[in-house]
Order: C-alpha cells, then structure tokens, then sequence
C-alpha cells in the first residue's frame, strides 16, 4: 500500500473533470486527475459530436476528449489511469483509494464521475452501438433528420425524446413495455396529441435489425399475446434512465433516491467539506457536453475558494 499527500484530486475525466483540471491547474494548484473506467468518459463512445460550441463542422467525440486531455496536461495537470475503489470522508485530509492499493489524502476532492446509461441488454444493441442506436436525442436526433425512428422508454425522458425526434423524424415510434407510461400526466399529453409519434403498449423489443449500414428496424413481441411485428427504423433510441457512478460516495455524500450527488444550489458543494460534484454524477436533468465542462470549471473555481479559506485559516491561527 503506498501512500501520497495531493491538493486537488479530480475523481473521473470526461468534460467535467478535464476542465475543472484545466482550471484548476492554472490556478497553480497540480491537481492530479484519475481517469476513471472510461477515459474520457461517455463522448468516447460517440462518434460524431455537433453540438459542442467552437467546433463549427463538428468534432469525433474521442478526438474532443484527446483534445480536452491534452489542453489539461498542457497546464501541468497529473493525469493518471486508475479507478477510485474507495473512500473516506469522516476526517480531515480526505482519503481515497485508487485501485485498493494507494491510499490519497486530499485537500480537496471533484468528484467526475459521470452516469452510465441504462442499456436492455441485447447484443444488437452493442452490435449497432454508434450505427442506429444511441442513448440520446438531443445529443444524436439530428442525424435522423428525415428518417423513421424509435424510442424505447416509458417515463418523462423517453417522451422528451419522442417529442423531440417527433420534430426532426416523419414517424416515431414510442415501445412501452406496459399499458401505460410512468411519465407525468403534462408529458403524456404531449405525446398523446403528437400526430407522428405511435405508441406502441404492452410491447419489448426483442431484436434490433440491421445490416452494414447500420440499424434497419426492430422485432417487437407483445407481452399479453406474444405477437410479434417489425418496425422500419433508422435509429433507435433507448430512454430507460441513466444511472450514475457515485456507489463509492454511497453513506458518505447526500444523493437523491437514483444515486445522482445533491450539491448546494448555485455551487458545486456537496455536504461534506472539501468534497465538491460536477458533470452527469449531479446532474440528472441535461447530461449535455457542454453543461458538464460549466460545472468542471464551477468545481475547480469552488475547489480554489475552498482551499485559499483554508490558508488563511492557519495563517490566522
């Protein structure tokens, strides 16, 4: 076990977690970031981003994650290849564990760690991963421009999507695996009076089907009388949830009832002092590129704030 003594630590990369490094690293403050299970987080799983500001004819979603590394450890930021197994928050000096067998302790912790989205489970949908199927509407709708499309999901995230591939796509197709939606009677509505969007109930999908160009359609079977029918599609978008990789802060930070971390409102603090959230760990809501890096930079700016008060508590003693 070895041990080591670090002013900032940055938990996860990924566009919160680069920028706060960037930030933070500027400040003078070397922070060290761990990558985390997924360098670069979600983006790298995404092939072509448009929506990010300052790439005007877009950007690969890996390239834009090499491009925020490198401009991180441009500054001086550490950056080093490890997951966080573990942690201590009951003291000062924070302490974590990165890979069980090196002990931190930390000045100040940003945690980046990010969400996974909740998948069904069918090989077809690795198999088409960035070729038709995408956890995400605003971040990849506009590529279907024009062309049929599904949502599979019953609560108010898949009926965003819906309404919103609804206005790029002639036909939407919406599964719900009951007979009814889990989505708030507003949202419902909406779906219900959107002319191009039929919802399909009682129904799951049991294959996605494509070919080299990528997804062609989908096999459905519905669950009361086990009749099947395929769907035309050229995406295919999977709205169940997100969950997010905060199972280490379990007990010791305040989280909602899905594990997303509860900050002050405004700011990037979490309850315990010194310990501060960004990107899709504490937000539930946008899960956006572009909203993770703000909070990254309002993470490193808080971190900042945090540690000079600190100084000048011991100057003042």
């Amino acid at each position: 076990m070895t041990k080591e003594d670090i002013k900032v630590l940055i938990i996860g990369s990924g566009p919160a977690g680069y920028t706060a490094a960037i930030y933070a690293a500027r400040a003078g403050l070397k922070p060290v970031l761990y990558t985390g299970g997924q360098p670069g987080g979600q983006l790298t799983t995404t092939n072509d981003v448009e929506n990010y500001p300052g790439y005007p004819k877009g950007i690969n979603g890996p390239q834009m994650m090499v491009d925020f590394q490198q401009q991180a450890e441009r500054f001086g930021t550490d950056l080093r290849y490890g997951l966080a197994t573990k942690v201590d928050f009951s003291g000062y000096p924070l302490k974590v564990w990165v890979d069980d067998n090196h002990e931190i302790n930390a000045e100040s912790v940003i945690i980046s760690t990010g969400a996974s989205a909740k998948y069904l489970g069918l090989p077809s949908e690795e198999t088409f991963a960035n070729k038709g199927v995408s956890a995400c509407a605003v971040c990849d709708g506009f590529f279907y421009k024009g062309q049929d499309v599904a949502v599979v999901g019953a609560g108010d995230t898949a009926a965003e999507e819906a309404t919103y591939l609804a206005n790029l796509c002639p036909k939407v197709y919406m599964i719900v695996r009951r007979d009814e939606m889990r989505a708030s009677k507003i949202m419902q509505q909406r779906v219900l009076n959107t002319p191009n969007i039929e919802v399909i109930w009682d129904t799951e999908t049991e294959e996605i089907l494509g070919d080299d160009s990528g997804v062609t359609g989908a096999r459905l079977v519905n669950n009361k009388t086990g009749e099947k029918r395929e769907i035309d599609v050229k995406g295919f978008f999977v709205a169940i949830g997100h969950k997010p990789n905060t199972d280490i802060f379990n007990g010791w930070l305040d989280m909602d009832e899905t594990g997303y971390l509860e900050v002050k409102p405004g700011t990037s603090h979490t309850n315990v002092e010194g310990v501060f959230a960004t990107g899709d760990a504490a937000d539930r809501v946008y899960r956006q590129a572009v909203t993770a890096a703000g909070t990254g930079c309002m993470g490193a700016l808080d971190a900042e704030r945090f540690l000079a008060a600190k100084e000048m508590e011991v100057v003042a003693e």
